[in-house]
């Protein structure tokens, strides 16, 4: 399946860092497939990261308050914040989505984890019994586009920071995959800061081959909820398989 819309979702404060020229080389080598390109610029935009009741357009202004029940609620209502259903929209039309960014502290700068935490929302990204590969997003491919500050070796099994497949699990596994998405190994560029013009020159490059071969890269493997018993383990017949190794 070739990509037709595709989102960019970029999370860095600076537009002129490697992670902007990265996210702009990627959505050229898109369009060029053919593809059109939407953008979700969080910094630029100035996107909100604290999920709340300001959320929710009708969200009781006191008493108990449950996000994901109340955003779950206020999706069918259509109640969400008026930024929260942009985002959903651009979603929604999306085949293919890319996130761009940092790893900070282990994981997503908070301006991305925010947008995770109000534009995968309850009935929109997920349901009771509408996760993993029944997700509503089932029909989509997402792949992570990542810098990191510290060299590939800090990052192998045995390196000082731990495998990279560790630390990107809670974002493929558990916020992509989740919501039902065909995850596409991630594309690391270790030691940014210290990367030569002609090194950063030969990762944009990479990236963009990457994008060209979509069409023939295997996706990440996750079980199926089929492979699973009621009390959430794999059943006793279940060979376990991991995922697969992120560099390509």
């Amino acid at each position: 399946m070739s990509v037709r819309h595709a989102l960019i979702v970029l999370a860095h404060p600076d537009p002129q860092s490697f992670n902007a020229a990265l996210a702009h080389a990627a959505a050229r080598a898109l369009t060029d497939l053919g593809a059109r390109v939407s953008w979700s610029d969080l910094y630029a935009m100035g996107f909100g990261a604290v999920a709340g009741r300001g959320d929710i357009l009708d969200a009781p202004a006191e008493g108990p308050f449950n996000l994901a029940r109340e955003q779950g609620r206020a999706h069918a209502a259509g109640t969400l914040a008026p930024d929260i259903r942009a985002e959903q929209a651009k979603l929604a039309e999306a085949d293919f989505v890319l996130f761009q960014f940092p790893l900070w502290w282990f994981g997503m700068p908070a301006i991305l984890k925010g947008w995770v935490d109000r534009v995968l929302t309850l009935g929109f990204a997920y349901g009771l019994g509408r996760w993993w590969n029944e997700g509503p997003m089932r029909d989509k491919r997402a792949m992570l586009s990542i810098t990191t500050g510290s060299p590939a070796g800090a990052y192998a099994p045995d390196g000082r920071n731990g495998d990279i497949e560790r630390i990107l699990w809670p974002i493929e596994a558990g916020v992509l995959a989740l919501c039902g998405f065909t995850v596409l190994p991630a594309v690391v560029a270790y030691g940014a800061p210290w990367m030569t013009d002609e090194e950063r020159r030969d990762h944009i490059d990479r990236l963009c081959q990457r994008l060209r071969a979509l069409e023939a890269t295997p996706a990440r493997f996750f079980h199926p909820l089929s492979d699973f018993g009621d009390d959430m383990r794999l059943k006793p017949d279940v060979v376990p398989r991991t995922p697969g190794q992120h560099r390509p």
